[in-house]
């Protein structure tokens, strides 16, 4: 479950009594010049470790063995997934209902660690000022990518293809590029040469899914990633301004790769 569906579940867990709730907020940004030694390993143990401190000296036993059971937990997941770490990741943990919330993010967050009743978010809530919910854009041709994403995380993803026979464009089953591919060289060359020719056109008529997927999702904004002419050309036919393009082709990249892209900033 990605964090923007989470986030309102997160808001309603509390403690009966005392405090049970881990909260991990870890940079891991390999771009940050804090983090060019993999100093977030250092980071993780000191935090980790001044939260169990302060709860030996309350003297909770039972507070202490719940929250060491939690500390494994964590230390064992983000050590254990250092091939999946990007630029932060947020961990909300607790036994109480059973909470165990990991993300990996494709955006930085600052390093902080709380035990507290409830699941602190003020972190969360900066994140999603800097980065809100927006649409990633990206034309190829006769294929359209697009990518909802909020916290840096990926919340769906669709592919369209142009059919160029009723001229419209459709939400792909996987199917339609293979078919192209084994249709004769000659029927290929037709079919990009009547795309090119009308490609303004064919966008145009894009757009407009677009922007009714961006007022259905609630985007704060949009984003373009392509190849120079067809990123200038979808932005032109577009009634959102884009947020910034990205002059790349990233259409057959990792989403990771693509939200990388976007949000370098």
């Amino acid at each position: 479950m990605t964090l923007t569906n989470e986030l309102k579940s997160l808001k309603k867990v509390e403690c009966p009594d005392g405090k049970c709730v881990l909260t991990v907020y870890l940079n891991t940004d390999p771009a940050d010049m804090d983090q060019q030694k993999g100093e977030w390993k250092i980071r993780l143990k000191n935090g980790l470790n001044r939260i169990e401190e302060y709860i030996e000296a309350s003297g909770s036993q039972d507070e202490l063995k719940a929250y060491q059971k939690l500390k494994k937990q964590v230390d064992n997941e983000i050590k254990g997934n250092r091939p999946n770490l990007a630029k932060s990741v947020v961990i909300f943990a607790s036994d109480h209902e059973d909470l165990w919330s990991v993300h990996y993010l494709q955006v930085p967050t600052e390093t902080n660690f709380y035990w507290e009743p409830t699941p602190q978010l003020d972190e969360l809530k900066q994140v999603q000022e800097k980065f809100p919910r927006s649409g990633i854009v990206m034309p190829n041709n006769d294929e359209v990518r697009i990518i909802d994403t909020s916290f840096g995380e990926v919340n769906e993803e669709w592919v369209f293809e142009f059919d160029s026979n009723k001229e419209e464009w459709n939400l792909s089953d996987g199917m339609a590029s293979k078919d192209r591919q084994a249709s004769s060289a000659t029927h290929v060359d037709k079919f990009k040469q009547r795309f090119e020719e009308n490609k303004y056109r064919f966008y145009k008529d894009m757009a407009q899914k677009v922007e009714k997927l961006r007022k259905e999702a609630g985007w704060h904004e949009l984003n373009i990633v392509a190849e120079a002419d067809a990123a200038r050309t979808f932005a032109d036919v577009l009634q959102t301004e884009p947020a910034r393009i990205v002059q790349k082709n990233l259409n057959g990249a990792e989403s990771s790769k693509i939200l990388s892209e976007v949000f370098e900033r």
